[in-house]
């Protein structure tokens, strides 16, 4: 038997794959272990204290030790700590959940389904979406639409919704069925001379030629973020929201929204469709429906698409979907808590007033030369730099700047997340003025270094 005692890093290389990483860099480094959290802050295993910059996943709106929440959880642990809601079976804590997300919808909706992750929630909603199509004898009407850069998760078919090229890189992805259009970033993709709203009409113009050349009968729904998150927080062009939601309209094409992010107050309202005016038939809600306390996530349909769903599981007998946690009562009763601190305690409206104050303050990184965008709506931004010939006449590769930036946050005490040549802030809904102004020093050491290291220059 060995003597040599492992450390917590070797076990975690010698026993973890992990998502979203290079395996073999990661052999090479070993991972960052965060320990504990309290309010915006973790702390590693070596105590050091890092603002959370990203929220974990995006998701972490009250917090990192909401005592509430842990109560809630600890309380229904105490009196059903599972249950399921198969064949007519039900809990308290799902009802409560489901009534609770209807009376707060954006728009007018039926039902709801629950599953543990955004990407079983995409997944659960293209099957649904088929099935009420079967319904109602619409056998050829089964494609999907979504953009480049969108981000709807990793099953088979919610990753190839994902408009992301390392979510299909040697994953056989996407599926047939599945189309892409151009995500809406007018930075990068706008024509020279451009306004935002030709460049919303020209988009429109797109997701219509789309529709006509695959023929509307066959197209089922198009699905889309308010605001594209993982693909780098692009947000949409004025009056974009307003011309896709006229070409859906007008094809039949059911419209679907992915609030994973944007949900629960990101935005500066309580879901991203309030903010842009949309009105979907279904949407997607995960991360902030539990700050990420628990895995969960809900999938909300309107009439329009329940109502042939329920005459198929009535003529079949049941709907052959579910999953063995749908609507866990302890991951139902911590949203449900979760829900009432971010009303009680204003979040939403923290979101918004804060997120105004950090966009202020990020519209001052304009002036650094290796800038190119600041942009960014509540509690989410991103900057963009900019990769030119003179960085790859360095040999610095494009794509590298993001990830060099968010290594140099974190030498200074502030997880932010890397896109590209971009980087990605989402701090946590409980966030204050005084806390901005910590999280823009310590992203300004970090410019500051990515600067020198890739111009030259502070």
């Amino acid at each position: 038997m060995s003597n040599v005692i492992e450390s917590l890093s070797e076990k975690d290389v010698n026993s973890l794959l992990h998502p979203y990483t290079d395996a073999r860099l990661h052999q090479e480094t070993g991972p960052l272990i965060i320990e504990r959290g309290e309010g915006i802050y973790v702390f590693d295993d070596q105590g050091k204290k890092y603002i959370e910059g990203m929220s974990g996943l995006w998701s972490v709106a009250v917090g990192f030790n909401n005592q509430r929440l842990i109560a809630a959880a600890h309380e229904q642990m105490s009196r059903l700590p599972y249950y399921h809601i198969f064949n007519q079976k039900s809990h308290r804590p799902s009802i409560e959940l489901a009534d609770r997300l209807l009376s707060i919808a954006p728009a007018p909706m039926s039902k709801v389904f629950f599953t543990n992750s955004g990407s079983e929630a995409n997944d659960t909603l293209i099957k649904l979406v088929w099935y009420r199509n079967n319904s109602l004898g619409l056998t050829r009407k089964k494609k999907f639409i979504s953009r480049k850069s969108g981000y709807h998760g990793i099953t088979i078919a919610s990753g190839s919704l994902t408009g992301l090229p390392n979510n299909h890189r040697s994953f056989d992805l996407p599926l047939p069925g599945f189309l892409h259009v151009s995500a809406p970033h007018h930075y990068r993709d706008a024509k020279s001379g451009e306004t935002e709203e030709d460049y919303a009409t020209r988009l429109a113009a797109e997701l219509d030629a789309l529709i006509q050349r695959e023929g509307a009968e066959t197209v089922a729904a198009f699905i889309a973020e308010p605001v594209i998150g993982a693909g780098g927080v692009l947000v949409p062009p004025r009056t974009y929201w307003a011309k896709i939601q006229e070409v859906c309209r007008r094809n039949e094409i059911l419209l679907l929204i992915d609030e994973v992010i944007c949900g629960f107050g990101r935005t500066g309202n309580m879901f991203g469709c309030e903010t842009y005016g949309i009105k979907p038939d279904a949407m997607v809600v995960s991360k902030q429906l539990s700050s990420s306390y628990q895995p969960i996530a809900a999938v909300l349909v309107n009439e329009n698409i329940f109502e042939p769903i329920a005459d198929e599981t009535h003529r079949i007998g049941t709907l052959g979907h579910g999953l063995t946690a749908s609507g866990h009562p302890v991951a139902t009763a911590v949203a449900l808590e979760n829900l009432n601190v971010i009303e009680e305690e204003g979040l939403v409206e923290n979101a918004c007033h804060v997120g105004e104050l950090l966009l202020s303050e990020l519209g001052k990184f304009n002036e650094f030369p290796l800038v190119g965008e600041v942009r960014g709506v509540g509690l989410l931004a991103a900057i963009e730099l900019k990769f030119s010939e003179e960085l790859q006449s360095k040999n610095i590769e494009a794509g590298s700047l993001g990830r060099y930036m968010a290594g140099r946050a974190q030498h200074h005490g502030l997880i932010i997340r890397p896109i590209g040549d971009a980087v990605a802030l989402c701090p946590p809904l409980i966030t204050r003025p005084h806390e901005i102004d910590s999280i823009l020093g310590r992203l300004k050491l970090a410019m500051n270094d990515t600067q020198k290291w890739c111009l030259g220059s502070s």
